[in-house]
């Protein structure tokens, strides 16, 4: 399987709610940046958080790559999610090539989980950073971090 976790891309700094908050222009580049390293990949899925922020990543993407499935958008990859359980969704898949668009801390410590089997070594994922896991299984410790591309 191979995994690729996205951060969104820089967000307004405020809003009337968190989930409300939008990308920048700058943002919006960066996404760009993180999206042409996926080009040629094999992706099955994009999956995104249902924040704005989240869902104006994941279709920058998505345009970006010509992809022809739409985005899907799940309540288990909110910035808050619990990693467990992020983990048995991806499992619960079935999926060999999938995108996850989504933010931090669980960002960081999805891909540390996946990587090390624990959550005391997150990623540091800034603003559309871009990991690529592989393994087996993507199973706490099992999976190994390919890549991390940092947007500028």
């Amino acid at each position: 399987m191979k995994l690729w976790v996205l951060r969104h891309g820089e967000a307004e700094p405020r809003a009337n709610t968190d989930a409300e908050r939008r990308l920048t222009a700058h943002g919006r580049e960066q996404v760009l940046f993180s999206a042409a390293r996926l080009l040629g990949q094999p992706l099955q899925a994009i999956i995104a958080s249902p924040y704005v922020r989240a869902q104006q990543t994941a279709a920058l993407v998505h345009d970006a790559l010509g992809f022809a499935e739409p985005v899907r958008t799940v309540p288990w990859l909110t910035p808050e999610s619990d990693v467990r359980q992020v983990i048995g969704e991806i499992e619960r898949l079935r999926l060999e090539h999938v995108l996850l668009v989504s933010h931090q801390p669980l960002v960081g410590t999805l891909v540390g989980m996946l990587e090390h089997g624990h959550g005391q070594q997150p990623a540091p994922l800034s603003t559309a950073s871009l990991a690529e896991l592989e393994g087996e299984w993507p199973l706490a410790g099992l999976m190994t971090l390919r890549e991390l591309h940092h947007a500028s």
